[in-house]
């Protein structure tokens, strides 16, 4: 598979984490994310060298920790993924039903949008949000 999709610009997360396919299969599941290029490692073991993710029409790259070309594995630390939804409700409780943690519970937030947190299974946090309309 290639990506024949335009040029990308702009700021694009590029995450490393421990089981990349995984991920990849729980953020279409959570977030209706769509894989748009696949690239597996030459070894037998499942890993992706990348993967290239749309997210309700953002762009995200995963791909697994590679020890022996200086990729280590590490805990994500300090960053948050945030998805700006029509409806934060049915966002939220599909990541829920797809085994989401709740950091933050949603809530109307003093610059006005609902607003919440969650964390999946690799340790990365997602905001979502939704700005009521007037």
């Amino acid at each position: 598979m290639t990506d024949q999709s335009p040029p990308l610009t702009g700021v694009i997360a590029y995450i490393n984490l421990e089981g990349a396919a995984e991920a990849s299969a729980l953020y279409q599941r959570a977030f209706g994310a769509r894989e748009l290029l696949r690239l597996p490692y030459k070894d037998d073991d499942g890993r992706l060298i990348h993967c290239h993710l749309e997210i309700n029409g953002g762009n995200l790259m995963v791909s697994d920790f590679f020890p022996e070309h200086g990729f280590n594995p590490e805990k994500p630390q300090a960053y948050t993924l945030h998805l700006q939804v029509a409806d934060v409700d049915a966002a939220w409780e599909q990541a829920v039903k797809e085994g989401l943690e709740v950091v933050m519970p949603i809530e109307l937030m003093f610059w006005g949008d609902r607003y919440g947190q969650l964390k999946d299974k690799f340790g990365v946090r997602w905001s979502l949000a939704t700005t009521p309309k007037a």
